[in-house]
């Protein structure tokens, strides 16, 4: 009878006899001084594998290799230790259960995938706080983002370019958006273990925090609060033509006047502007959607029905220099530049959707994007070509429903003309929510930075209050933003155009002289000069046609 020792020798042959548990070792007939002693440690340690967690003897043997030739044990080099808990081997009453618990602990390492490292600040902000969103939501926010005010204003290029300078521009406008859009789906997650739920946070993590906030911060801000006023200013000015045509002579006593009808407008705005989070949005952005593609196509197929005008030219207009028309042709670049804007929303709409190791964010994402490309597609090319087709070089500078006013509003029975200017009062109330939530967000992102707690009711009802209400403010103040659509598009196109190049190549990292390689950095060194070419063209284009900036005097 032996006693246990070991690592934890007092301890085992405390447990030992505590069980009244002693192990027999018979030894053969023969002379004492012929039989080695034993060592505890080593039956302790041997007697310590042959019993299992549960304390029950294992049915595994001594190994071998503890006795010697002569009939002695000796001293194991290496314990034995199970290759895995949950190999056969592990067959004890707690093996089974143990096993079932590890193998479903592995499936959801699995699920959890690369461990993302979630910041407990995004469940109380606007765009992260609901992470259920799906392909359907992707399409819906999309298409809303995709298709607005901007796509009216097709036509107008066009009249300055000539049928094949303006199919060519906007069919590699569109292509070259569509492949960015691709670059920033599969950014969102490009880092292991963490999310890039914001435009700026990507510019930061490929540029430097300092320099990314620089270049991204002022095009990512216009192109979500200035595109949120100028919505304004498209809506409400949408509302009074919308009342005139319902009403005609007989409510032409005492109308609103402009400012009226922008108030008027940004209070509806207001209102809907109340529901929580991005995905709380996407019954709207379905509206949004179904209006925009409604009221584009709308919009051409009246056109196109309708005579045209036995004076139409389909000539480029031209100036009486070389270097106004090239100017003139560089604003209407910007124009078509200008046309393709929601990039600045794609990481956004991506931050809504869970994301696993198995079932990554941007599959959802790219799925519904490619859907609402598709419809967007078939919205702007259209309404560029009939547009045009339509009204030539007479096209007015307020785009295509500019010209169905004032060409066609005897010919077009005025039901069909009021229903497509409410599409497009709806489709602006539903742009402005999904336009105005990165402002939202960043306001309660500054006060639970500070506060450390989630936002109130109230206090976010109030931010969003101020928010619409200085977008009204700025709105009367410069009521020219809506056409000054050239320079806005040339200023805002390195978020669409060059900086999803430059991000994908400093955070990937392709290998030098690829073709991957060449491709990002020569789109982005062109989007880049583009924006300057196009930005300059848009100055020139105002100081040419003497656009006056009548400050607080909206038409």
């Amino acid at each position: 009878m032996e006693e246990r020792g070991g690592g934890g020798g007092g301890g085992g042959g405390g447990a030992a006899a505590a069980g009244g548990e002693s192990e027999l070792v018979s030894i053969p007939a023969t002379p004492r001084v012929a039989t080695p002693p034993f060592t505890p440690d080593i039956l302790s340690t041997s007697h310590s594998r042959a019993l299992t967690p549960s304390g029950q003897r294992s049915p595994r043997q001594m190994s071998s290799s503890l006795v010697s030739p002569a009939g002695g044990v000796k001293t194991p080099r290496t314990p034995w230790t199970p290759s895995s808990l949950i190999s056969p081997r592990f067959l004890s009453p707690i093996g089974t259960p143990m096993k079932r618990v590890l193998i479903n602990m592995k499936g959801y390492l699995e699920e959890v995938g690369h461990l993302t490292k979630l910041n407990p600040q995004d469940a109380w902000l606007p765009i992260t706080e609901s992470r259920n969103g799906n392909a359907h939501y992707s399409a819906f926010h999309n298409l809303n983002a995709g298709i607005g005010f901007q796509a009216l204003l097709l036509p107008v290029a066009f009249a300055f370019l000539g049928w094949t300078w303006g199919i060519l521009s906007l069919t590699i406008a569109y292509f070259w958006q569509l492949y960015t859009l691709w670059l920033l789906v599969r950014l969102h997650e490009a880092v292991p273990g963490r999310r890039y739920n914001r435009y700026v946070e990507l510019a930061q993590a490929a540029f430097g925090e300092r320099l990314g906030v620089w270049l991204a911060l002022f095009p990512t801000v216009y192109l979500s609060a200035g595109t949120a006023t100028a919505i304004i200013l498209i809506g409400g000015e949408t509302m009074k033509l919308f009342f005139q045509i319902v009403c005609g002579p007989v409510c032409q006593t005492n109308p609103l006047s402009t400012i009226e009808w922008y108030l008027v407008f940004t209070s509806l705005c207001i209102v809907l502007s109340q529901l929580p989070n991005l995905n709380s949005i996407a019954g709207l952005s379905l509206i949004g959607a179904v209006t925009a593609i409604t009221y584009t196509t709308m919009a051409w197929v009246l056109s196109v029905s309708q005579p045209r005008s036995p004076t139409i030219s389909y000539q480029p207009l031209s100036l009486p220099s070389f270097s106004a028309s090239s100017f003139t042709v560089l604003n209407a670049l910007g124009i078509v530049a200008f046309a393709f804007r929601g990039h600045n929303l794609a990481l956004e709409i991506q931050a809504t959707m869970p994301s696993t190791f198995k079932h990554p964010a941007y599959v959802p994402m790219w799925r519904g994007a490619k859907v609402a490309y598709a419809f967007i597609a078939m919205c702007l090319f259209p309404i560029a070509i009939g547009g045009f087709w339509a009204y030539g070089n007479q096209m007015p500078q307020g785009g295509i429903l500019g010209a169905l006013y004032a060409f066609h509003i005897q010919d077009i029975p005025r039901g069909l003309l009021a229903t497509t200017f409410l599409l497009v009062v709806f489709n602006c109330l539903s742009s402005f929510q999904i336009y105005s939530m990165p402002v939202f967000d960043s306001f309660e992102a500054g006060y639970t930075g500070r506060t450390n707690r989630p936002c109130s009711l109230w206090v976010r009802c109030g931010f969003r209050v101020f928010y619409g209400f200085i977008s009204f403010f700025i709105g009367i103040a410069l009521p020219f933003l809506s056409s000054i659509a050239g320079l806005l598009g040339g200023l805002t196109l390195p978020v669409t155009f060059a900086y999803p190049c430059f991000m994908w190549v400093l955070i990937k990292k392709p290998r030098r002289y690829t073709f991957n390689w060449y491709l990002n950095w020569t789109l982005g060194i062109l989007g880049t000069a583009f924006s300057l070419a196009f930005s300059a063209g848009g100055v020139w284009s105002m100081v040419n046609s003497g656009l006056k900036l009548k400050f607080f005097k909206p038409n």
